[in-house]
């Protein structure tokens, strides 16, 4: 595990979680799904030598329609996206942007 930066910047990154649109109105099946997310984050941070800071995670449910986004072509239409800070030596230099963490 990396330092936190001594300048107490923080990037960003996202996770993902893809579901059954027909349960979105489900809120145990919706927290399924944002645990997942967040899990998925977690992984991407650990897999680039960054942690995630607790309690930053900030998520958005999209299901068909909600969105200018085509969810449509997502596996079942509903998806989770979890972002959140990360900490370590160069965090800042990495941020969730569009789709895509860079």
């Amino acid at each position: 595990m990396r330092k936190i930066n001594a300048m107490g910047s923080t990037g960003t990154l996202f996770g993902w979680a893809f579901g059954d649109s027909a349960r979105e109105d489900d809120a145990a099946y919706v927290g399924e799904l944002k645990r997942e997310a967040l899990s998925n984050a977690a992984e991407a941070a650990k897999s680039k030598g960054f942690d995630v800071e607790p309690g930053s995670e900030v998520f958005t449910v999209l299901s068909a329609g909600d969105a200018l986004v085509d969810v449509d072509t997502a596996p079942d239409s509903l998806v989770v996206r979890c972002t959140v800070k990360l900490v370590g030596e160069g965090s800042e230099s990495i941020h969730a942007e569009g789709p895509m963490n860079g």
